[in-house]
């Protein structure tokens, strides 16, 4: 195929300039507005839509929609791949054109649905890339660092990567240390006699890179490894592990004695530093303000990180609030802490630095057995309970009555279909400075079946135009079996069934995406709105996850 144009990045003035061919006449000159010179830059199509890729040497990759025919450039966008200068290159992967960026965070640029997506590749910093394709490595790539030729083959692009790395051990908590690259895990053995199974608890210290154990230690007979924390403490510079034990003993109901340990990572090895027993099992950790947050049993219990005569450390008690069934679920925000319990829902807790005291602020009074809690902004709090709902409850801070600021009023109700132990801020997907997506705060959630999935917390506006959109889609696509979804979504629990209110449904909504070219008609001529903009709209809450 004959091209038509030609662009060349000039160091001189930091520009990219176009010509057409074959005369070499020129068309138009590109000006960045940054003193960083364009280190490579790429014409490539996708999906049918050509498009000018350019590389700067501070990490920075600009792209353009690009007119073959007149050269000019429309749809700029920018975003940050790395920090190091960036090579392109294209590859073609299951009949595919996409596009390697070889840099310190090499990625792959692909497109879907017309809009052009990135890929983080499990790599290190690359240097350059080409396709290599033979016999023995039919459709691979050949990579080159600075010291090491690979090579290998790209996964399917838009799926997420998972990796499974066999430990022969049941892993029950995990907890990662930036400085130490490191994770730490909590595990159980199994070992069968011929008289009986027994188990053996460990905390495991692993390589965050290889996945190897590096370091084990072997929890007390009966001692199970509850909650794993990695933080600092006030006047200490050091990054430590933080273990919540309980001994469960067959011929008690609840466990009576924990402990509390305090490793750090030395030459690759988990060293104890300190341990504390507490009078129950430490059912979560949390770092506070510098200091050792603990729900223990029925309390929360705070410690500070105190220096002996001797130069040793130890935690110290500080402060606690009874008042609980079990304090299962604990998150905590500057001085507020949120409790999720076994059974008496979720209750807010204030730190009062002057008393040093723990006090209660607000309660929900519904009777919900939890089984996660999160913290989504300072008056939004999220929970899950066992009958596989998620609502969201708000602080009351300008009622007028003590009364009505002491209830955590219930704002938002919907009924999930899965058994949520887990909530975490963060998002699976590498967020697009230039994109509206990337201003919106995200959870992700995993459940006993092995779902992960994600709630995003929209803006208003955002809000009322993806439930119109919703409710447009509920009157097109039926549910399986002929299921109402309104109903399928209702929180219901033993005592109440109620509509959902302040959740939308992400996955019915981006099946928009998946109708006929009439059916999306339909549903944008209902909501006077042109079908590109919604499919815009639609795209852009795909790139959440």
């Amino acid at each position: 195929m004959r091209s038509e144009l030609a662009v060349v990045g000039l160091w001189r003035d930091y520009s990219v300039r176009i010509y057409s061919l074959p005369n070499l006449e020129f068309i138009t000159t590109l000006h960045f507005g940054e003193n960083v010179p364009p280190r490579s830059v790429l014409l490539c199509r996708f999906e049918g839509i050509a498009y000018l890729l350019c590389g700067l040497g501070d990490g920075h990759l600009f792209n353009f929609i690009l007119n073959m025919s007149t050269g000019e450039l429309s749809d700029r966008k920018k975003i940050s791949l790395g920090t190091k200068a960036i090579t392109l290159r294209t590859f073609r992967s299951k009949n595919t054109t996409h596009v390697f960026a070889a840099s310190d965070r090499p990625t792959v640029i692909y497109s879907s649905n017309r809009k052009l997506l990135y890929s983080n590749v499990n790599l290190k910093e690359v240097n350059h890339m080409c396709p290599f394709n033979s016999l023995s490595f039919p459709d691979s790539l050949a990579i080159a660092k600075e010291d090491l030729l690979t090579i290998g083959s790209i996964d399917d692009i838009q799926k997420l990567h998972i990796r499974a790395v066999p430990l022969g051990e049941h892993a029950r908590r995990i907890c990662h240390q930036e400085q130490s690259r490191t994770f730490a895990i909590c595990s159980v053995k199994y070992s069968q006699t011929n008289i009986e199974e027994t188990e053996t608890h460990f905390v495991r210290l692993l390589d965050d890179q290889t996945f190897e154990v590096l370091s084990s230690y072997q929890l007390d007979t009966y001692e199970n490894g509850c909650s794993i924390l990695s933080c600092s403490f006030t006047d200490d510079n050091n990054s430590y592990y933080c273990v919540g034990t309980a001994y469960v003993l067959p011929e008690e109901n609840e466990p009576n004695k924990g402990r509390i340990l305090v490793f750090s990572v030395e030459d690759a090895k988990l060293q104890l530093v300190t341990e504390k027993e507490t009078k129950g099992s430490v059912y979560n950790l949390n770092a506070f303000n510098g200091k050792l947050l603990a729900g223990i049993n029925q309390k929360i219990q705070l410690y500070k990180w105190v220096l002996r005569d001797d130069g040793s450390r130890e935690l110290q008690s500080e402060c606690g609030h009874h008042g609980h069934i079990l304090a299962l679920y604990v998150q905590s925000r500057g001085d507020f802490i949120v409790v999720g319990d076994l059974m008496k829902s979720i209750s807010l807790l204030i730190y009062k630095h002057e008393e040093g005291a723990i006090e209660e602020r607000a309660r929900d009074y519904n009777a919900n057995w939890m089984t996660a809690v999160e913290i989504l902004d300072d008056d939004i709090y999220l929970g899950a309970e066992n009958n596989f709902n998620l609502f969201t409850v708000r602080k009351n801070s300008d009622a007028a009555t003590d009364e009505e600021r002491g209830k955590l009023e219930v704002v938002g109700e919907y009924h999930l279909g899965e058994f949520v132990n887990l909530f975490r801020h963060g998002s699976l997907v590498m967020r697009l400075p230039d994109s509206e997506s990337s201003q919106i705060p995200t959870v992700i959630f995993g459940t006993v079946n092995g779902v992960i999935g994600v709630i995003a917390s929209l803006p208003q506006e955002q809000y009322q135009f993806l439930e119109k959109l919703q409710i447009n889609l509920v009157k097109v696509i039926k549910g399986v079996g002929g299921l109402s979804h309104e109903q399928w979504r209702s929180f219901s629990n033993e005592r109440k069934t109620v509509d959902a209110k302040n959740f939308l449904d992400g996955d019915l909504i981006e099946s928009f995406l998946d109708l006929s070219r009439n059916r999306m008609e339909e549903i944008a001529t209902a909501m006077a709105v042109p079908v590109e903009e919604l499919c815009k709209r639609v795209e852009e809450m795909t790139r959440l996850h």
